[in-house]
């Protein structure tokens, strides 16, 4: 059995490295003009708009996010173009 070594790492502060249970907004979309960053924008991920990982797969990889009311299913690739500005709920 030939086992495919994940070869994708997490981009820190972008959504593949929110937590489950975790909210952010999104701040940009990288490669916004290519045909993935385009499909992404057509599922909602656009700038300032707030997104929580539900929970990841038991391997890591992929990963449910819900926004705008709706459930997607990213792999670390896509979640790391979508880089994310994390709202400090804690603050007044």
């Amino acid at each position: 059995m030939v086992v495919a070594k994940r070869t994708s790492t997490v981009t820190p502060g972008s959504l593949a490295g929110l937590a489950p249970g975790e909210s952010a907004r999104i701040d940009r979309v990288e490669g916004f003009d290519d045909p993935v960053g385009q499909r992404l924008s057509h599922l909602g991920f656009l700038p300032g708009t707030m997104v929580t990982t539900v929970r990841r797969a038991p391997m890591g990889d992929p990963t449910i996010f819900e926004l705008r009311g709706n459930q997607m299913c990213l792999r670390i690739a896509e979640s790391n173009r979508v880089l994310l500005t994390v709202d400090d709920l804690d603050s007044p």
